[in-house]
């Protein structure tokens, strides 16, 4: 199959009359159509405006994609403990598997083919079987929580150890190992320095398992870990073992300069979500010094609770704005430094190998994006086009592994409607539990 249009390879290269060759799983060959159509003549061709790697979701919670509106305008830990917890708590395993299709349908629609995912402690491996069924790529967990954990969610540290080897001997690597695992704590407020421990010992076991968790996201956090442990949270997590090229933190908005030269020495990857640091008052990320220091830093949605969205166009242009404000510096966050947060860092961040841009041999992760929208009209500069003026409802294809997930912005891997129509009703139902609830909160 060949892919045509103006063809962004990576941050770097753009081909405005360009096209990519896709064979199987795999890219064949990129470059200027006009070589391509005469090598590879007999080749069906499809033409799409723009052409690019799919989008790396770095960070993301695709089973509370139920809950979004909930809990609008909250502190982070109130909207936890107060509202995300329990709606998580309350899912059965049809309604979590429900909930994490929809997060995945949203993903597709958008462009985001690849996600490292922060599941629940309950129904995990219905949350898997919906990503292979959809066919997104994804770095996957089962969430850990031993202490301050509500009702429906404590687990014993032991237990909890035991379900995520289980699920990792069962998912780490399947479907054609387009799904991985992470072993993936909440955070160090909900688990004991055993169970932080105990998921360090898992990730050095299996081959290829990473670790996913959430770390100095606000202030309150930090003082919490640090109240318990006499320790700032980054230094507590290198202390258990959870620092490394294998380690994903999500946000590390309150880092101080030792903890920063943790991360640097250590290779650990960040994932920025400034959408959701922004709406929860977390605060601003330092990302432009992570990136001047060499640390990794990919781009996350979070969870459509504290979004409110699952679009990855809104988090790059979010992401370099964001930063300019921080730095009163119109030219910090360019376009091309933030494309690669959200393609090439997110997929080393998740541990998949040739992945991240459109180069001969790599994964045939691929999307189609129009610019027939007023937005779009005139188009001096592709690039700056899909970091500022990009929507995730201008994506008309997306391609994972060279299997076709939507075309002409109909998804082929799931009856999109027939879910959202499931999506509502539990909806109803969770409104119902939270108001009952309300009536009886002393």
């Amino acid at each position: 199959m060949i892919l045509s249009g103006t063809v962004i390879a990576d941050s770097e290269t753009v081909i405005d009359d360009g096209s990519v060759v896709v064979e199987g799983s795999r890219i064949e060959a990129v470059g200027r159509r006009s070589e391509i159509r005469a090598q590879y003549s007999d080749r069906e061709e499809r033409s799409y405006d723009i052409l690019l790697p799919g989008l790396v979701g770095g960070h993301l919670h695709s089973v509370q994609s139920l809950g979004r509106g909930i809990a609008d305008d909250s502190e982070l830990l109130d909207w936890l403990f107060e509202f995300i917890l329990p709606m998580e708590a309350s899912l059965s395993a049809d309604e979590m598997e429900i909930a994490a299709k929809l997060g995945y349908l949203e993903l597709i629609e958008s462009g985001t083919t690849t996600c490292i995912d922060h599941l629940s402690v309950n129904h995990a491996e219905r949350a898997f079987e919906a990503a292979g069924e959809i066919g997104i790529r994804g770095l996957l967990g089962k969430v850990l929580m031993d202490r301050r954990s509500p009702d429906g969610l404590a687990e014993e540290t032991d237990d909890a150890l035991a379900e995520t080897e289980r699920l990792i001997r069962e998912y780490h690597g399947s479907f054609d190992d387009r799904i991985r695992y992470a072993v993936t704590p909440r955070f160090a407020v909900s688990c004991s320095e055993e169970c932080l421990r105990g998921a360090r010992e898992l990730a050095d076991t299996y081959d290829g398992v990473r670790i996913h968790t959430h770390a100095s996201e606000n202030r309150s956090e930090i003082e919490t870990v640090e109240a318990n442990t006499g320790m700032r949270n980054i230094h507590w997590l290198d202390e258990v073992g959870l620092t490394g090229e294998d380690v994903v933190l999500a946000h590390c908005v309150w880092t101080d300069e030792s903890e920063r030269e943790v991360l640097a020495e250590t290779g650990t990857h960040v994932t920025h979500c400034p959408s959701s640091n922004m709406k929860l008052a977390s605060g601003i990320a330092p990302v432009m010094d992570y990136l001047d220091r060499g640390i990794n830093v990919a781009l996350g949605n979070d969870g459509p609770p504290c979004n409110n969205t699952l679009d990855p166009f809104t988090e790059m242009r979010q992401g370099s704005l964001l930063q300019k404000v921080d730095r009163l510096d119109p030219v910090a966050a360019p376009a091309e430094e933030v494309f690669e947060m959200a393609t090439i860092n997110g997929a080393n961040a998740a541990g998949f190998e040739k992945l991240g841009a459109l180069r001969e041999g790599w994964r045939a992760d691929v999307i189609g994006v129009t610019t027939d929208v007023t937005r779009g009209t005139p188009l001096h500069d592709p690039l700056s086009h899909l970091v500022f003026a990009a929507h995730g409802d201008d994506v008309v294809f997306t391609m994972v592994d060279g299997e076709i997930l939507m075309e002409d912005s109909e998804v082929t891997t799931v009856d999109a409607d027939a879910l959202r129509e499931r999506a509502n009703g539990v909806g109803l139902s969770l409104e119902e539990h939270r108001d009952a609830a309300a009536e009886v909160r002393p």
